[in-house]
Protein backbone atom coordinates (compact mmCIF):
# COMPACT_ATOMS: atom_id res chain seq x y z
CA UNK A 1 0.00 0.00 0.00
CA UNK A 2 2.92 2.11 0.58
CA UNK A 3 1.92 3.34 3.82
CA UNK A 4 4.77 4.13 6.38
CA UNK A 5 4.97 0.72 8.96
CA UNK A 6 5.81 0.92 12.37
CA UNK A 7 6.49 -2.88 14.07
CA UNK A 8 5.27 -2.12 17.92
CA UNK A 9 1.97 -3.75 18.58
CA UNK A 10 2.28 -1.34 21.97
CA UNK A 11 1.38 1.76 19.80
CA UNK A 12 -2.10 0.42 19.46
CA UNK A 13 -2.73 0.58 23.45
CA UNK A 14 -1.52 3.60 23.83
CA UNK A 15 -4.19 6.82 24.34
CA UNK A 16 -1.65 9.77 22.84
CA UNK A 17 1.80 8.78 21.16
CA UNK A 18 4.21 12.00 22.33
CA UNK A 19 6.83 12.34 19.69
CA UNK A 20 8.57 13.99 22.69
CA UNK A 21 11.70 15.34 20.90
CA UNK A 22 9.82 16.37 17.76
CA UNK A 23 7.45 18.87 20.46
CA UNK A 24 4.47 16.62 18.09
CA UNK A 25 1.58 14.89 19.35
CA UNK A 26 -1.42 12.89 18.06
CA UNK A 27 -3.80 14.84 20.22
CA UNK A 28 -1.40 17.81 20.11
CA UNK A 29 -1.20 18.03 16.38
CA UNK A 30 -3.41 17.10 13.13
CA UNK A 31 -0.74 14.65 11.91
CA UNK A 32 -2.81 13.45 8.61
CA UNK A 33 -3.71 17.60 7.78
CA UNK A 34 0.08 18.85 8.21
CA UNK A 35 2.13 16.00 6.97
CA UNK A 36 -0.16 13.77 4.95
CA UNK A 37 1.29 14.95 1.56
CA UNK A 38 4.52 14.68 2.41
CA UNK A 39 6.85 12.62 -0.29
CA UNK A 40 10.34 13.20 0.24
CA UNK A 41 12.02 13.21 3.73
CA UNK A 42 15.59 14.63 3.93
CA UNK A 43 17.41 14.46 6.91
CA UNK A 44 21.00 15.85 7.94
CA UNK A 45 23.21 16.68 10.50
CA UNK A 46 23.29 20.55 11.20
CA UNK A 47 19.92 22.27 11.76
CA UNK A 48 21.39 25.17 10.00
CA UNK A 49 21.94 23.23 7.14
CA UNK A 50 18.33 21.79 6.75
CA UNK A 51 17.04 25.03 7.37
CA UNK A 52 19.17 26.48 4.72
CA UNK A 53 18.20 23.07 2.35
CA UNK A 54 14.42 24.17 3.11
CA UNK A 55 14.61 27.51 1.91
CA UNK A 56 16.50 26.26 -1.10
CA UNK A 57 14.27 23.93 -2.13
CA UNK A 58 11.08 26.49 -1.60
CA UNK A 59 13.12 28.16 -4.05
CA UNK A 60 13.06 25.52 -6.33
CA UNK A 61 9.86 24.47 -6.20
CA UNK A 62 8.34 28.13 -7.01
CA UNK A 63 7.13 28.35 -3.35
CA UNK A 64 9.19 31.15 -1.75
CA UNK A 65 7.51 34.29 -1.81
CA UNK A 66 9.36 37.99 -1.41
CA UNK A 67 10.56 38.27 2.72
CA UNK A 68 9.14 34.54 3.17
CA UNK A 69 11.19 32.49 4.91
CA UNK A 70 10.33 28.90 6.59
CA UNK A 71 9.67 28.12 10.15
CA UNK A 72 11.06 25.50 12.24
CA UNK A 73 8.21 22.84 13.12
CA UNK A 74 10.02 21.54 15.97
CA UNK A 75 10.26 25.00 17.69
CA UNK A 76 9.29 23.80 20.75
CA UNK A 77 12.14 21.41 21.54
CA UNK A 78 15.75 22.09 21.21
CA UNK A 79 16.63 18.79 19.94
CA UNK A 80 16.04 18.79 16.20
CA UNK A 81 14.94 21.27 13.48
CA UNK A 82 12.40 20.69 10.98
CA UNK A 83 11.34 22.82 7.92
CA UNK A 84 8.78 22.01 5.22
CA UNK A 85 8.81 22.97 1.35
CA UNK A 86 5.90 21.86 -0.09
CA UNK A 87 6.25 17.78 -0.37
CA UNK A 88 9.60 18.12 1.40
CA UNK A 89 10.37 17.67 5.09
CA UNK A 90 13.81 18.67 6.09
CA UNK A 91 14.92 17.35 9.34
CA UNK A 92 17.96 17.88 11.10
CA UNK A 93 19.19 14.95 13.25
CA UNK A 94 22.53 15.46 15.24
CA UNK A 95 25.56 13.51 14.96
CA UNK A 96 26.07 9.83 15.67
CA UNK A 97 23.90 6.74 16.01
CA UNK A 98 21.77 7.43 19.22
CA UNK A 99 20.80 10.92 17.60
CA UNK A 100 20.19 9.94 14.49
CA UNK A 101 18.18 6.85 16.29
CA UNK A 102 15.72 8.98 18.42
CA UNK A 103 15.08 10.91 15.40
CA UNK A 104 14.08 8.45 13.40
CA UNK A 105 11.60 6.51 15.34
CA UNK A 106 9.86 9.45 15.91
CA UNK A 107 9.76 10.81 12.62
CA UNK A 108 8.35 6.96 11.34
CA UNK A 109 5.48 7.11 13.58
CA UNK A 110 5.07 10.78 12.47
CA UNK A 111 4.75 9.73 8.71
CA UNK A 112 2.78 6.47 9.87
CA UNK A 113 0.41 8.62 12.13
CA UNK A 114 -0.15 11.30 9.51
CA UNK A 115 -0.63 8.10 6.94
CA UNK A 116 1.83 9.09 4.23
CA UNK A 117 2.23 7.29 1.00
CA UNK A 118 5.22 6.42 -0.67
CA UNK A 119 8.02 8.35 1.14
CA UNK A 120 11.49 8.14 0.44
CA UNK A 121 13.96 9.56 2.37
CA UNK A 122 17.70 10.69 1.85
CA UNK A 123 20.20 11.43 4.20
CA UNK A 124 22.08 14.19 3.19
CA UNK A 125 25.73 15.92 4.39
CA UNK A 126 29.25 15.67 4.60
CA UNK A 127 31.31 13.03 5.41
CA UNK A 128 35.68 11.72 5.38
CA UNK A 129 35.86 10.36 2.19
CA UNK A 130 38.51 7.32 1.37
CA UNK A 131 40.15 6.94 -2.23
CA UNK A 132 37.97 9.60 -4.20
CA UNK A 133 38.62 13.31 -5.15
CA UNK A 134 37.74 15.62 -2.37
CA UNK A 135 34.49 17.50 -4.08
CA UNK A 136 33.04 14.04 -4.68
CA UNK A 137 29.50 12.59 -3.59
CA UNK A 138 29.48 8.99 -2.80
CA UNK A 139 25.50 7.60 -2.95
CA UNK A 140 25.39 4.48 -0.57
CA UNK A 141 24.64 1.34 -1.77
CA UNK A 142 25.16 -0.56 1.51
CA UNK A 143 26.06 0.97 5.31
CA UNK A 144 28.84 -0.73 6.60
CA UNK A 145 30.12 -1.50 10.10
CA UNK A 146 34.06 -0.90 11.61
CA UNK A 147 34.98 -4.39 10.39
CA UNK A 148 33.04 -4.06 7.24
CA UNK A 149 30.32 -6.07 7.30
CA UNK A 150 26.66 -4.97 6.05
CA UNK A 151 25.07 -5.04 9.43
CA UNK A 152 23.57 -2.85 12.43
CA UNK A 153 24.08 -4.69 15.79
CA UNK A 154 21.27 -3.39 18.45
CA UNK A 155 21.74 -4.29 22.17
CA UNK A 156 18.04 -4.92 23.09
CA UNK A 157 17.12 -5.73 26.85
CA UNK A 158 20.84 -7.31 26.93
CA UNK A 159 20.77 -9.10 23.50
CA UNK A 160 22.44 -8.07 20.81
CA UNK A 161 19.75 -7.58 17.74
CA UNK A 162 21.67 -7.88 14.26
CA UNK A 163 19.60 -5.92 11.56
CA UNK A 164 20.44 -5.37 8.29
CA UNK A 165 21.54 -2.46 6.23
CA UNK A 166 21.00 -2.44 2.44
CA UNK A 167 20.07 0.31 1.11
CA UNK A 168 17.68 0.36 -2.13
CA UNK A 169 19.69 0.06 -4.79
CA UNK A 170 16.89 1.49 -7.74
CA UNK A 171 16.73 4.92 -5.73
CA UNK A 172 20.73 4.95 -6.00
CA UNK A 173 20.50 4.32 -9.33
CA UNK A 174 18.33 7.07 -9.49
CA UNK A 175 20.09 9.44 -7.80
CA UNK A 176 23.61 8.39 -10.34
CA UNK A 177 21.49 9.18 -13.46
CA UNK A 178 20.39 12.62 -12.19
CA UNK A 179 24.21 14.03 -10.79
CA UNK A 180 24.96 13.57 -14.38
CA UNK A 181 23.25 16.87 -15.13
CA UNK A 182 25.35 18.30 -12.52
CA UNK A 183 29.40 18.01 -13.83
CA UNK A 184 30.50 20.44 -11.18
CA UNK A 185 30.52 17.64 -8.34
CA UNK A 186 31.94 13.82 -9.55
CA UNK A 187 29.84 11.41 -8.06
CA UNK A 188 30.16 7.55 -7.34
CA UNK A 189 28.27 4.65 -5.74
CA UNK A 190 29.82 2.99 -3.02
CA UNK A 191 29.81 1.77 0.90
CA UNK A 192 29.67 3.68 3.63
CA UNK A 193 31.45 2.92 6.76
CA UNK A 194 29.40 4.01 9.92
CA UNK A 195 31.59 4.71 13.19
CA UNK A 196 30.35 5.15 16.88
CA UNK A 197 33.37 8.16 16.94
CA UNK A 198 35.11 10.84 15.41
CA UNK A 199 38.49 10.67 16.65
CA UNK A 200 40.01 7.10 17.31
CA UNK A 201 36.82 5.20 15.88
CA UNK A 202 38.38 7.36 12.28
CA UNK A 203 41.60 6.64 12.43
CA UNK A 204 42.26 10.36 13.16
CA UNK A 205 45.79 11.31 15.42
CA UNK A 206 44.32 14.67 16.32
CA UNK A 207 42.15 13.31 19.16
CA UNK A 208 42.61 13.33 23.09
CA UNK A 209 43.52 9.16 23.07
CA UNK A 210 45.27 7.95 20.32
CA UNK A 211 46.27 4.38 20.59
CA UNK A 212 48.13 3.08 17.10
CA UNK A 213 50.67 4.23 15.06
CA UNK A 214 50.13 6.48 11.43
CA UNK A 215 51.51 2.94 10.04
CA UNK A 216 48.58 0.80 11.45
CA UNK A 217 45.71 3.49 10.29
CA UNK A 218 46.92 2.85 6.78
CA UNK A 219 46.97 -0.15 6.87
CA UNK A 220 43.72 -0.15 8.20
CA UNK A 221 41.93 2.57 5.69
CA UNK A 222 43.58 0.48 3.02
CA UNK A 223 41.73 -2.73 3.71
CA UNK A 224 38.63 -0.40 4.17
CA UNK A 225 38.77 0.61 0.41
CA UNK A 226 39.50 -3.02 -0.59
CA UNK A 227 36.84 -4.08 1.06
CA UNK A 228 34.10 -0.94 -1.07
CA UNK A 229 34.41 1.73 1.63
CA UNK A 230 34.41 4.80 0.01
CA UNK A 231 33.49 6.93 2.44
CA UNK A 232 33.16 7.36 6.16
CA UNK A 233 30.64 8.66 8.89
CA UNK A 234 28.44 8.31 12.13
CA UNK A 235 24.68 7.42 11.09
CA UNK A 236 24.92 5.43 8.01
CA UNK A 237 24.18 1.72 9.93
CA UNK A 238 20.99 2.69 11.98
CA UNK A 239 19.92 5.08 8.91
CA UNK A 240 19.80 1.78 6.90
CA UNK A 241 18.50 -0.37 9.08
CA UNK A 242 15.72 1.64 10.35
CA UNK A 243 14.68 2.72 6.58
CA UNK A 244 14.69 -0.70 6.05
CA UNK A 245 12.54 -2.24 8.70
CA UNK A 246 9.62 0.29 8.32
CA UNK A 247 9.22 0.14 4.31
CA UNK A 248 10.35 3.75 3.85
CA UNK A 249 12.72 3.77 0.71
CA UNK A 250 16.13 5.13 1.66
CA UNK A 251 19.74 6.36 0.77
CA UNK A 252 22.35 8.32 1.81
CA UNK A 253 24.53 10.79 -0.30
CA UNK A 254 27.80 12.74 1.64
CA UNK A 255 29.72 15.21 0.11
CA UNK A 256 33.64 14.47 1.01
CA UNK A 257 34.70 17.67 1.90
CA UNK A 258 38.91 16.63 2.23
Amino acid sequence: SGLVLVKNPHLDLMEEDVLYHLDLGTKTHNLPEMFGDIKFVCVGGSPRRMRAFAQFMRRELGLAGPGEDVADICGGSDRYAMYRAGPVLSISHGMGIPSISIMLHELIKLLHHAKCRDVTIIRIGTSGGLGIEAGSVVITDTAVDSSFRPRFEQVVLGDVVVRSTELDKGLAEELLACSRDIPDFPTLIGHTMCTYDFYEGQGRLDGALCSFSSEKKLEYLRRAYDAGVRNIEMESTAFAALCGLCGLKGESCRFHLL
